[in-house]
């Protein structure tokens, strides 16, 4: 397979494990693609383009420039707006894809989840079910902040890689620029100096961020949890294991 050339759809653990594992055994040329949504991306090994590909049309021209010969899909599960461009581009050049799909979260005894679709609709809830002055984490990126501005009367912790527009904060909120993994005791520690009494977060699954939900059931706060968007009919495995038996076949 060597000179093969192979597309990660990157920016999650999954799409690091898999570039290493694959420029170490040298059998595949690999080019991860970044968003660019990070100013400051861990470092990746083999090629990187940063950067929006123009529309499903615009990926299609780039695999037929670029002679790719597979595409992993490996973006966060939240990237909804990429792996349906990247399905519509695979069909269309004849390229196989493949997507690595984490499992989502799913709740165990003692959980407190609020199941919601969107951040307004979580910001909607916590506006409606806590007291003012209480202390909300948030743990969903910088990019669905501006939501949480219709509850000025509660406290936010924000955590995220970088700052959102100051535009978008709503009016009591403390940053936190941290990136994952995290530990249960950092995460258990966090909830007690901020009195926190509500997190929101996103489905992703995996376990860099899973700590939080383990934190909460143990303070017994509820955790407005953002289902995930429907996935393209592509094929799928959950893990780096399952992209690298499929990349042999």
């Amino acid at each position: 397979m060597a000179g093969r050339r192979l597309l990660i759809l990157g920016g999650t653990g999954e799409a690091a494990a898999l570039a290493r594992a694959l420029v170490e055994a040298g059998d595949w040329e690999v080019i991860t693609s970044l968003a660019g949504r990070t100013r400051a991306p861990a470092a990746l090994p083999g090629a990187v383009r940063v950067g929006g590909f123009g529309g499903a049309d615009g990926l299609a021209a780039y695999l037929r420039a670029e002679r790719i010969d597979r595409v992993v899909d490996a973006t966060h599960p939240f990237a909804a707006t990429i792996s349906a461009n990247a399905a519509e581009a695979c069909a269309e050049t004849g390229v196989p894809l493949l997507r690595i799909e984490r499992p989502a979260w799913t709740p165990v005894p003692g959980d407190r989840w609020i199941d919601v679709a969107d951040a307004a609709e979580a910001a909607d809830w916590l506006a409606g079910a806590l007291p003012a002055g209480a202390a909300v984490l948030l743990t969903l990126g910088r990019q669905e902040v501006a939501p949480f501005k219709r509850c000025p009367e509660l406290r936010f912790v924000l955590r995220s890689i970088e700052a959102p527009s100051p535009e978008d904060l709503p009016p009591d909120c403390l940053l936190l620029s941290e990136r994952g993994p995290f530990t249960l005791d950092g995460e258990r520690a966090l909830i007690a100096r901020h009195g926190i009494r509500a997190a929101v977060a996103k489905n992703a699954g995996g376990d860099a961020t899973a700590a939080k939900l383990a934190a909460a059931r143990e303070a017994a706060i509820p955790v407005v949890m953002i289902r995930r968007p429907a996935p393209p009919a592509s094929p799928a495995v959950p893990d780096v294991a399952g992209a690298l038996d499929w990349l042999k076949a």
